[in-house]
């Protein structure tokens, strides 16, 4: 009497990179997502007409264009770190999610690119709003045209930035809800400067030491230019301590978490 026996299945995993393309669908298809991403571009456009309608002709340089720019991005971009994780507890995306692919930590990591790959882009697109903004600007003003940034200082510039979404992330893992990481973000990146600085006026000690403890007084550098070897040292401390750590409890958060 024979025993039949059946073939074995081989389950593929899902590819990292249709993991990617879905992560950056789920990321634009929505009418938030799409203006939010609009608005990088909006706000590049809107910052350089600024600078030709109303910086003096002595100051039109790409080096204004590119500060002007700059703080936008710094707020946008990490907005779109944090609600590409927290979309998926605040819209109950997550059970939809995580069941079709069971491994969180892949879902994480696409994510993570989509965001990274948003922040070059979108840098790369402010560079050329920029350039093409300087060139109208000095032609409009009748200056000469000045190109005082580097690749090196654009490189750290992109850098800085990336760091900025990598909080963004680090938050959204870490609180999982659009509103509560939304309002760290901007407790982070604004009150929390204002007391490190009064703190640096008023307590020696502090300034003596609030390179090593300050993560965005660490980043300063960045934006500026060139980073000693020192610079580079203190902003792997404080990024050891604000973003590493707490996103590594976040992860461990994420993967444990039971989704409803």
């Amino acid at each position: 009497m024979s025993t039949l026996t059946a073939p074995a299945r081989t389950i593929t995993p899902i590819p990292t990179a249709r993991l990617v393309h879905v992560e950056a669908r789920k990321s634009f298809d929505t009418r938030s997502g799409f203006w939010l991403i609009a608005s990088i571009g909006i706000l590049a456009t809107l910052a350089t007409a600024a600078v030709i309608l109303f910086a003096p002709d002595s100051e039109v340089d790409f080096e204004a264009f590119a500060s002007a720019i700059g703080f936008p991005m710094a707020i946008v971009l990490p907005m779109v770190a944090i609600l590409s994780v927290t979309s998926e507890w605040s819209q109950r995306t997550g059970l939809t999610s995580y069941t079709l692919v069971p491994h969180r930590g892949r879902v994480l990591r696409a994510k993570a690119i989509v965001a990274g790959i948003v922040g070059v882009v979108s840098m790369v697109l402010a560079l050329g709003i920029g350039g093409l903004g300087n060139v109208v600007g000095s032609a409009i003003n009748g200056t000469d045209l000045v190109w005082n940034i580097s690749a090196q200082e654009f490189a750290l510039i992109v850098l800085g930035n990336l760091i900025g979404m990598a909080v963004g992330f680090m938050l959204g893992v870490l609180i999982r809800n659009s509103p509560g990481a939304i309002v760290a973000y901007f407790v982070y990146s604004l009150v929390l400067p204002t007391v490190t600085l009064v703190l640096g006026e008023t307590q020696k000690w502090f300034a003596d030491k609030q390179a090593w403890i300050d993560f965005n007084f660490a980043q300063g550098p960045l934006f500026e230019g060139s980073v000693s070897g020192q610079q580079w040292a203190q902003l792997a401390v404080t990024g050891a301590v604000w973003l590493v750590l707490p996103l590594t409890i976040g992860i461990w958060a994420v993967l444990r978490s039971e989704v409803k």
